[in-house]
């Protein structure tokens, strides 16, 4: 476990995830929202973005968290791990608008300066349809590009927990190479 990517829905616990995974494995984590965004959700060049990304991935080691499915195929190509987290349609909106009320008019530690908490409908509609419009074509992928890498689906805080829990313990190889209830 040296390159993972954690990908899912927004307000899935991508971040969380990362955070507590990289606090494990001592590899850097990486927000792609951080990388990717500029000031004021200026969004960069496609070129700039990809330069960034791939700099990013020339290092030995690292945990990305997020999901942006047009450089996915780079990171699937680099990937040993993915941690997907596949949560229900309803408990990521209720992460979402709480994460909103927490830091409404503030900028999230693992987004860009200058890029404070929003919630708009569009950005609802995208997680609600989520596991309907977006999984399966990143399933699809996941099984073309990344034949190689542990890939490991988690469905709920639970499994999340008893995740996070086998890393600690070093029994992470025990879980196979899919996981999820």
């Amino acid at each position: 476990m040296r390159r993972v990517l954690v990908i899912g829905s927004g307000a899935a616990g991508k971040t969380t995830l990362a955070l507590r995974v990289g606090e494990i494995t001592g590899l850097p984590v990486v927000h792609l929202d951080k990388l990717h965004w500029g000031p004021g959700w200026v969004m960069p060049d496609g070129n700039v973005w990809r330069r960034r990304l791939e700099d990013v991935m020339s290092g030995d080691g690292w945990i990305l968290d997020g999901n942006y499915s047009g450089t996915l195929d780079l990171r699937l190509a680099r990937a040993d791990t993915i941690l997907f987290l596949d949560f229900p349609p309803y408990v990521c909106v209720w992460r979402a608008v709480k994460r909103y009320i927490e830091y409404r008019g503030a900028t999230r530690p693992d987004m860009a300066p200058g890029c404070e908490e929003r919630l708009t409908l569009s950005f609802l509609y995208w997680i609600w349809t989520f596991r309907r419009r977006r999984v399966a074509a990143m399933t699809q992928m996941i099984d073309e590009q990344s034949r190689d890498a542990a890939v490991v689906v988690l469905r709920s805080q639970k499994q999340i927990d008893r995740y996070v829990n086998t890393l600690r313990t070093g029994k992470a190889g025990q879980l196979g190479p899919m996981h999820g209830e």
